[in-house]
């Protein structure tokens, strides 16, 4: 049996179907559906019960027994970067991982993480064990926090703990996400309505579009977990992403060739962003290599119609 918390959302609902495309089915989803939209992206995979974030965590704290767990997967968490109530931001994102952690290593069970490349936020060292970490907002600092808690208590571990930091995740299930949903979802909703994208002009010493990020496709996401449950020298941080920097040009004309229409329009670079914005991004994925994952990783002229092509199938 595996447990997969945030299992409605777009990283959850990706990994459950790897999970059954790799023949498991007995799987426990965790979620919060009060938006009930979230409902279809486990409308097509297969679950062997849905237990509400909340029961389950009063379970976990109760430290019950749900039977043989094979491994935890949690990507349930709070992952809107422009939230600022710190109390629910830290009580959502690190108290209750703090409770799934003791949970699983009360009954010697896995624990794969989900941890963000929003806790390097200003430093320029992606690898993971830059000294200098600097979050620019309360969401980076609760992942952030939970990695170092998880570090102080990994000396006598009875299973083991693998946390991975999510760079830019793109791909199919993130309607539900809105305005957090990812920038290729935000272009081609662009692109519909108005026949052209909208990009941050010239900033940060970067000409107009040129800011970068690793944009990394959610199969890849969820293969990584899975190799991090298989393997048993998976342990401590992994970076997940495709260890390159891409354009929001790139991206933007990626789009534009799918819909095989529309233009870039350059916007002048908001002034209240200009001290909270991460003008570069790229993963050092050295470590997730030198430890055994050798998968490639899906490019951006592949991975966006992949992505539109089946949010288009799914309307």
């Amino acid at each position: 049996m595996f447990i997969v918390t945030g299992a409605a959302g777009f990283i959850g609902s990706n990994l459950v179907s790897a999970l059954n495309a790799a023949g498991h089915d007995d799987i426990i989803a965790v979620d919060d559906l009060t938006d009930g939209h979230k409902y279809r992206n486990l409308a097509s995979v297969r679950i062997a019960d849905y237990l509400d974030h909340a029961d389950f965590r009063d379970r976990v704290v109760a430290n019950e027994d749900f039977g043989p767990v094979e491994a935890v997967f949690h990507h349930g968490a709070c992952s809107d970067t422009t939230e600022w109530d710190g109390r629910y931001m830290l009580d959502t994102n690190f108290t209750t991982s703090k409770e799934l952690f003791r949970w699983c290593q009360s009954q010697a069970v896995p624990l794969v993480y989900a941890s963000s490349a929003a806790v390097y936020g200003a430093s320029s060292d992606f690898s993971e064990d830059a000294a200098n970490l600097r979050p620019l907002n309360v969401y980076g600092w609760s992942k952030l926090l939970f990695d170092q808690w998880v570090a102080r208590n990994s000396e006598s571990l009875s299973a083991r703990v693998v946390g991975l930091r999510y760079f830019n995740v793109y791909g199919p299930g993130e309607d539900h996400k809105g305005r957090m949903a990812s920038v290729v979802h935000h272009f081609s909703r662009q692109l519909e309505t108005d026949d052209f994208v909208r990009v941050f002009g010239a900033s940060h010493g970067f000409g107009d579009g040129e800011h970068r990020r690793d944009f990394v496709h959610v199969g890849d996401a969820a293969k990584v977990n899975l190799w991090a449950w298989e393997s048993p020298r998976a342990n401590g941080l992994y970076n997940v992403g495709t260890g390159r920097g891409r354009t929001f040009n790139d991206l933007a004309r990626a789009v534009i060739g799918f819909h095989g229409r529309g233009s870039i329009n350059y916007i002048p670079f908001p002034a209240d962003l200009t001290n909270a914005y991460q003008a570069v991004t790229t993963a050092d994925i050295g470590r997730l290599r030198s430890h055994g994952y050798d998968s490639p990783f899906v490019s951006i002229e592949d991975g966006v119609p992949m992505t539109l092509g089946a949010n288009s199938a799914n309307r």
